[in-house]
């Protein structure tokens, strides 16, 4: 949720950053505003009507006291209080209108963003250099099925398209993965909370997800007592509820939380040919990094979270690039984003394996998350911040496929040893 000031003082600006996202927002803005003075008129009466009746009623005593007919003046209370309450009820309906609209707006995206959608990303910088092999290289589909990482065809059985199985070494080289990812935050100061996989509405309406992308989860139903739970997209989800309706202290500020956890995704699948095997799925492990922080400390801290999910990348040797996203490819939810996209050579391309991103104030303003300054006393939003540190479903991918050697065997990655009995190399038939 956006503050409504931003709308209040410029609502034409606000319309042209959201047409920059490729969201056209003008009939809503124009409503808002609309229910805006409405409200505010309807307040003010009710506030004129209450203070009127504090008033009367505070002169029955002495007319009493005085044996002066009171009849008047209670036939006045009850008309102030009949006319109170049909204005409340119409700020209600107004109420109930406004904070849908309110809650179906995107984030805006932060002024300095290039306006269009992903033929606007701008690589900001390189890491390494694309894998150069002296023999014709497979691809990873291939490489983990020859070598027994991943049943493809059981997953398939089990749960249908975009589904699959870690197995032997598969599951072990996934395994180090979730470890080395929670071992680096570990000794980075960040707090590890293990959290439910399925979620109340609430959780996805502070994240920005609802109302518009509530069709895009998987929604779980209990008919006995018509709970309705939905299973996390991502643990980002989950984190940047934990706070909600709470006050924290400046000096609790930053939290910083990352959270292991499946990711559920509908929208996931196989939208093109060379997207095969694990690069989509309904299913994938992810370690996910949130902070709660000052907003005058926002940047830093995006800053931050960025350089930690391109080290994690390091760690692992691969090529890979920092992609500073355009306005209209930024996720609803967000004021900015930098993708960190791993080369994958089967490809011929880049695919994202972490996305970072800064909220600014928007989803703690859906939330009611805030913290009190210690010089004034007075309350203001968190800013929330989150990233991929990393999602495994690529990472696999690039492991077998840029470390492949001649004979289809992979060399595993330093940083990954010590989780796997210190073995270098996985060969075919490897137990």
């Amino acid at each position: 949720m956006i503050d409504i000031k931003l709308i209040r003082d410029d609502p034409e600006g606000i319309k042209q950053r959201y047409l920059d996202k490729g969201a056209d927002f003008s009939k809503e803005i124009d409503r808002i505003l609309e229910l805006d003075v409405s409200r505010r008129e309807l307040i003010f009466k009710t506030e004129t009507l209450k203070a009127e009746q504090n008033k009367v009623s505070k002169q029955v005593p002495q007319m009493k006291k005085a044996g002066e007919d009171t009849a008047p003046v209670f036939a006045r209370m009850k008309e102030l209080s009949d006319n109170i309450k049909e204005i409340d009820a119409a700020i209600k309906d107004i109420d109930g209108e406004y904070r849908e609209l309110m809650f179906g707006l995107y984030n805006l995206p932060d002024p300095d963003l290039k306006p269009g959608g992903k033929e606007n990303n701008e690589p900001l910088r390189y890491f390494g250099e694309p894998k150069v092999f002296d023999f014709e290289p497979k691809n990873h589909v291939d490489l983990c099925t020859d070598l027994g990482l991943i049943d493809y065809a059981r997953g398939v059985k089990l749960s249908g398209n975009g589904f699959w199985i870690y197995r032997g070494m598969g599951a072990r080289l996934e395994w180090a993965l979730l470890n080395y990812f929670i071992d680096t935050h570990l000794a980075d100061g960040y707090e590890l909370v293990l959290v439910p996989h399925m979620l109340g509405y609430e959780c996805g309406l502070t994240a920005g997800q609802f109302p518009k992308f509530r069709n895009d989860v998987y929604w779980l139903e209990n008919a006995e007592d018509m709970r309705r739970h939905f299973m996390l997209p991502t643990a980002e989800t989950a984190l940047v509820s934990l706070h909600r309706d709470e006050i924290l202290d400046e000096s609790e500020l930053p939290r910083k939380y990352i959270s292991y956890t499946p990711c559920f995704r509908r929208e996931a699948g196989s939208y093109r040919a060379d997207e095969r095997g694990m690069v989509r799925g309904h299913q994938f492990n992810k370690v996910e990094m949130v902070q709660y922080t000052l907003p005058e400390r926002s940047d830093e801290a995006f800053e931050e979270l960025v350089g930690k999910a391109e080290a994690l990348v390091k760690g692992l040797g691969f090529h890979f690039r920092t992609v500073k996203l355009a306005a209209g490819d930024c996720s609803a939810s967000m004021a900015r984003t930098y993708d960190i996209e791993i080369h994958i050579p089967s490809m011929n391309g880049y695919k994202e394996v972490s996305s970072v991103s800064n909220a600014r104030d928007y989803q703690a303003r859906r939330g009611s998350i805030r913290f009190r300054r210690e010089a004034t006393g007075k309350t203001e939003f968190v800013h929330t911040l989150n990233g991929s540190g990393l999602a495994t479903s690529r990472i696999m991918p690039a492991i077998v496929e840029q470390n492949q050697l001649r004979d289809g065997s992979i060399v595993v990655p330093e940083v990954l040893r010590k989780y796997l009995g210190n073995i270098e190399i996985i060969k075919k038939n490897e137990k």
